[in-house]
């Protein structure tokens, strides 16, 4: 397989991924639409960054540990662009050629907007490594939920485990979030952005209605 030969009006699948600061309802967001799909008969993989794959979840257990606040920016990008080659390559690649909807819990907006952004690594070195690690695959859409940083932190705190990232000062949390909204802007037709504060259900149907038009040429299961 070579990674990103294919075009995105060339491949039969789609690819969506959720972004937004910790807190926001992502992976909420997700799993919603997730099933939402499948009860329309339309093929859907859903997974997530870091992760996806075995090396990518050991890879997230490492990067996400509290233990390793001192962790270098460097090292940090370094392992999300392995973890992400991998699940290119293993996951993502494979289920989009097949026909799928693939749905992804953070992919490489979130590495501009945490490493670049929020870590104030400069942004062509973190560019490099996302083009090495997806070979130029692109979403299709990605669905931003915004959240003022104050809201996502105290709804943070009503977890019962705390990683690595949750433990940042919150002038941390608001440099990520001005780089979503900041990539957002430059690209509002391919990042589309969703008021996390609003209900949940108001939020999952604002997202069915814009995901919907996308998956028209998709092929359902019982059209394969």
């Amino acid at each position: 397989m070579t990674m990103g030969a294919q075009s995105p009006r060339e491949r039969p699948g789609r690819f969506i991924t959720f972004e937004g600061v910790e807190g926001s309802g992502k992976s909420t967001q997700l799993a919603a639409l997730g099933r939402a799909l499948a009860e329309r008969g339309v093929s859907v993989v859903t997974t997530r960054e870091p992760g996806g794959t075995p090396i990518g979840e050991a890879v997230r257990q490492l990067v996400l540990d509290p233990r390793f606040t001192g962790m270098s920016s460097r090292a940090e990008l370094l392992l999300y662009g392995a973890s992400r080659a991998e699940h290119v390559e293993h996951v993502i690649l494979p289920a989009l050629e097949s026909g799928a909807i693939v749905l992804c819990d953070r992919f490489s907006e979130a590495t501009v907007a945490y490493q670049a952004y929020g870590r104030g690594l400069p942004i062509d070195e973190v560019e490099a490594v996302i083009a090495l690690a997806t070979g130029g695959l692109r979403p299709d859409a990605v669905l931003l939920l915004d959240l003022p940083v104050d809201e996502g932190l105290r709804r943070v705190g009503r977890r019962a485990l705390t990683n690595r990232l949750d433990l940042e000062p919150t002038g941390f949390h608001q440099r990520v979030r001005d780089g979503y909204l900041a990539l957002a802007a430059r690209e509002p037709n391919r990042i589309r952005l969703f008021d996390a504060g609003r209900p949940v259900e108001e939020v999952q149907r604002a997202i069915l209605a814009m995901v919907e038009p996308l998956c028209q040429r998709v092929p359902t299961r019982s059209a394969r």
